[in-house]
């Protein structure tokens, strides 16, 4: 059993040439670009921001932005390195197992199904929940759940999840063309609300600029849960605000940076990858960033991060009210009905296509990986994914793991950046076109910024991330291993270097003849 096993990227690029199993390229730079400040910018622009500021760096958010920005930017620079070296779907999973080892590969693919898994299911259950508001701010009292048989279903969360089901099926290009569209509208509602706000603005309130640290005021194990990790192993009584509170909104803003990685998992859906890739996810990351500091700054400027603070569930229309400006609550719920709906389009096509790289290599069932001859999607898989995520968002009380989207994000972004030096030493031969400057200095401070941050997560964030990791782990011994491509190919090598007959490892038997089934045919007919 070799858990360190790689795949060289010759063979993850032949993979992705393999017929019947086939992704067309069709996506330009400005595809990309978009595709980023879709998945980007979201409700969270409007929430996430309200809640850092009020419960952890108050007018300092800014800079709990920036320091997001900033990790998130070193990271994408790993991403654009390898996405330009192996222009593959999978993302970090398919960059690892060519650097770091099979066995690491699918923890972080499993980590990647976690976060684009959890995300859809999240924002698709709070897409519903903004529908029913702005049909509210209409006169129409629709409510977002409807109770069958003493359970809720969020209604909204299959219809959503449906619609763009059928737009990714249809093809990658059609979906891009229709989350275009959502796209510019919800940057021309962020705009809106920019300038609107700054209108508002005191100056007064963005003094202290970082407020000084001061204890939670809950005790008792249930707040012990909800520390950060990182105070937690230092014994740091938990507490809010000051330098260690900027981190730590940096650490629950960096939720609104996450999809710039699914952006590389489209590598091999994009026209001139080399090129396109490192110019889009660059672009898109750009536009986000700029859009979120004018936010965070008219948010702290319009009232005071205590005020913030005073409500139970601050968002940017709790500013808006405070201000007597309650037409603008009206934009802001269309705002963030549109901009949902892009984000889960964006996650609904990551989550496919990492676990088709996946079934591609064997490591799930082959039978995923198989994509349309007409329109070149993975339809199958499409369906099942979007299904699971309907069934998830409308039926349970998912949003209690928000914070699980960030701790598979950060930890992909950790190995990504050390798989970069890896690659370099193992490969000194590739020459792709985008490379993280200042050598190996970036690719580390990278991995150690998105360490820190995972370290600034919730204890409860941690614990239900070490189940996730056992019951990953669990799956790949009893299936993965034993059914792995490369596997196959070391035992067959293997056998023909002892002269015997090439074993087919996943069954112990002599390999397949041209009138045996696969795996794939097996696991169609079940």
């Amino acid at each position: 059993m070799n858990l360190l096993r790689t795949k060289s990227i010759e063979q993850s690029i032949a993979d992705a040439d393999e017929p019947g199993r086939k992704l067309k390229r069709s996506l330009s730079t400005w595809d990309l670009m978009i595709m980023g400040v879709a998945v980007a910018v979201g409700a969270g622009i409007f929430s996430v921001g309200a809640k850092a500021a009020a419960n952890f760096a108050g007018p300092a958010v800014t800079l709990s932005f920036a320091i997001a920005a900033v990790t998130c930017a070193l990271a994408i620079m790993c991403y654009a390195e390898f996405a330009t070296a192996i222009p593959v779907a999978g993302s970090a999973y398919v960059f690892t197992y060519a650097t770091m080892g099979e066995l690491l590969a699918w923890i972080i693919g499993w980590n990647l199904i976690l976060e684009l898994f959890t995300a859809a299911a999240v924002i698709a259950k709070y897409w519903g929940i903004y529908l029913s508001k702005v049909f509210a701010l209409t006169g129409l009292d629709i409510p977002p759940a409807i109770s069958l048989g003493g359970v809720d279903l969020y209604w909204g969360a299959f219809l959503i999840v449906a619609i763009f089901t059928v737009l990714l099926v249809l093809g990658t290009k059609l979906s891009a063309r229709v989350g275009n569209i959502f796209t510019l509208i919800k940057i021309a509602v962020v705009l809106f609300v920019i300038v609107v706000g700054f209108t508002y603005v005191k100056f007064e309130n963005y003094t202290p600029f970082v407020p000084a640290a001061e204890p939670t005021a809950a005790t008792g194990a249930a707040d012990v849960l909800k520390q950060s990790f990182f105070g937690f192993l230092t014994g740091a009584a938990p507490a809010q605000y000051g330098t260690m509170g900027i981190f730590a909104g940096a650490a629950l803003v960096f939720f609104a940076f996450i999809g710039f990685d699914v952006v590389a998992t489209s590598a091999e859906e994009v026209k001139n990858p080399q090129k396109t890739l490192p110019r889009g996810i660059f672009g898109g990351l750009a536009l986000v960033t700029l859009l979120y500091i004018l936010v965070s700054l008219a948010l702290t400027g319009m009232v005071s991060y205590t005020q913030l603070a005073e409500a139970k569930s601050p968002t940017l229309t709790t500013a808006f009210e405070a201000v007597g400006d309650t037409s603008a609550a009206k934009v802001i719920a269309f705002g963030s009905l549109v901009g949902l709906t892009t984000v889960i389009m964006v996650l609904l096509m990551g989550l496919s296509r990492v676990v088709l790289a996946m079934s591609r290599d064997g490591l799930l069932p082959r039978a995923l990986s198989k994509t349309s001859d007409k329109r070149s999607t993975p339809v199958r898989l499409q369906i099942i994914c979007g299904t699971a995520v309907a069934l998830v968002a409308g039926l349970t009380n998912v949003d209690l793991l928000e914070e699980m989207i960030n701790i598979g994000t950060l930890s992909a972004f950790v190995v990504v950046s050390l798989g970069i030096l890896v690659l370099r030493k193992k490969r000194p031969d590739l020459k792709p076109a985008f490379r993280v400057p200042f050598g190996k200095v970036l690719p580390i401070v990278s991995a150690v910024l998105c360490l820190y941050l995972m370290t600034n997560l919730a204890v409860e964030t941690w614990i239900f991330f070490a189940f996730w990791l056992v019951i990953g782990l669990a799956i790949y011994f009893a299936y993965g291993q034993r059914h792995s491509r490369l596997n196959e190919r070391f035992a067959e090598a293997n056998a023909s270097v002892n002269g015997a007959a090439p074993v087919n490892s996943a069954r112990g038997t002599a390999p397949r003849t041209a009138s045996e089934p696969d795996d794939e045919d097996q696991f169609t007919r079940a």
